[in-house]
């Protein structure tokens, strides 16, 4: 059959089980089997063989490991009371700064997305603390719920986290490189969100009413914020100094976890039983994804649609900038349906060997595809952190999304700024590498 029907049939065959609700997992499993079938004229029992093999291999990649580790530690840290000393850590230190405390959300986003690996995680620990305490202190709403929003996103792009492993694994490319590649990225973005808030409260100061001295030391305020410093230096150290893989270094984050909490006395069989819960249930979510993601992608480089597709853009001769602007808004797009892992292990078949053709380091597009995702975080109708908010806050999802509006445009502000100056993701990496 020619390229170009294919491609159309895949996507109307894709299309038409997310329409019905399909679950993903299962939506691309069917077509990848209807695909080779209908397409490429597979029998049954070919694409069995075929399809196990790649089943096999795909489910046992050891990186695959890291996933529900990362994914224990951080459930284990958000029913513990980590967060609420993490707020009354940042206070003090955030109480003088133009816009307050208001920066707690940034803050605090951002130190528990270096622990946790999920924007989901992190918007909920933090926004459980911030929401009520930034209203009942005055704070404008919708910066209170914007600035989380956005910085909730973090928990993404700052490492460890569980997007960039699903990346790793999917483009072949050393996961110690794009943790150490989000890290610049991550604290720029956290800046631009901080001096948008300071700029906002320094020309309108009642959105940010003067807070009264809290009587707490600064010595005081580290020894709470303590715990969450201490996690961060063990997981991101033992990776960054070479000591631990970075599966090796999510079971060392679990054990210093566990050590922890064990030590201020909060470990109990709810909080186990909990833990495993959530954290069984994401990790089936998250590999099964992963692993009928690469079915599909082996479905279709046997239909040749990617090479096909990859040579058809590079016979455009699109400019670098175009070709990143239009996966940008390819993205986007995509973003307003689907969550983060769905839109990366389904789109990279088709995007990877562009960008690659292009010329674009795979692990700056890593950097550059991250924070698509969490442009797609915080917005309607599928943007997980906004129902996180919706639920926290009791506002209308209208509501949630206009406020973090101001926070999107700001993502794409840095978005730009890495694509104009690559360095700023690679810069690290070399560095370390040396």
């Amino acid at each position: 059959m020619d390229i170009f029907w294919s491609a159309v049939g895949v996507g109307v065959l894709l299309l038409f089980f997310l329409s019905m609700g399909t679950w993903i997992f299962a939506a691309m499993l069917a077509v990848s089997i209807g695909s080779l079938w209908l397409f490429g004229d597979f029998g049954a029992d070919r694409i069995g063989l075929i399809f196990s093999r790649i089943l096999y291999r795909a489910s046992n990649s050891w990186e695959l490991s890291a996933i529900p580790l990362f994914i224990l530690m951080g459930e284990l840290i958000f029913r513990s009371n980590i967060s609420d000393r993490l707020f009354k850590g940042l206070v003090p230190i955030t109480r003088r700064l133009p816009g307050g405390i208001l920066h707690t959300n940034v803050l605090g986003c951002t130190l528990f997305a270096a622990v946790s690996g999920s924007s989901a995680a992190t918007t909920a620990t933090i926004g459980k603390i911030t929401t009520q305490e930034l209203k009942t202190r005055g704070y404008d709403r919708n910066l209170s719920i914007g600035s989380l929003a956005g910085a909730g996103s973090l928990g993404l792009l700052i490492p460890p986290s569980i997007v960039m492993i699903v990346y790793g694994v999917q483009a072949e490319v050393s996961i110690s490189q794009l943790f150490m590649a989000g890290v610049v990225p991550g604290l720029l973005i956290a800046l631009l969100y901080s001096v948008y808030i300071g700029a906002r409260s320094y020309l309108s100061p009642s959105l940010a009413p003067k807070q009264a001295a809290s009587g707490q030391s600064v010595g005081q305020s580290i020894l709470l914020l303590l715990p969450v410093l201490v996690l961060i230096s063990i997981v991101i150290g033992s990776i960054y100094s070479g000591i631990a893989t970075p599966s090796e270094a999510a079971a060392v984050g679990v054990a210093a976890t566990l050590v922890l909490l064990g030590v201020e006395r909060q470990l109990s069989t709810r909080l186990f039983i909990e833990a495993f819960r959530g954290t069984l249930i994401t990790s089936i979510m998250v590999c099964s994804l992963l692993i009928t993601a690469t079915l599909l992608s082996t479905a279709m480089g046997y239909l040749h649609l990617p090479r096909e597709l990859a040579e058809w853009i590079a016979a455009q001769n699109f400019s670098p900038m175009l070709l990143l602007l239009a996966l940008a808004v390819f993205y986007v797009v995509l973003g307003l349906f689907l969550d983060g892992i769905s839109i990366t292990v389904m789109s990279l078949p088709i995007t990877l060997p562009i960008v690659l053709l292009a010329g674009f380091d795979p692990i700056w597009f890593g950097i550059f595809l991250i924070i698509m995702i969490e442009l797609g975080q915080i917005t309607p109708p599928v943007g997980f952190n906004l129902f996180v908010l919706q639920s926290l806050t009791g506002e209308s999802i209208s509501r949630v999304a206009l406020a973090a509006l101001p926070f999107f445009l700001l993502m794409c502000v840095a978005a730009l700024i890495i694509s104009v100056w690559p360095d700023i993701a690679l810069w690290l990496p070399r560095f370390m590498a040396q």
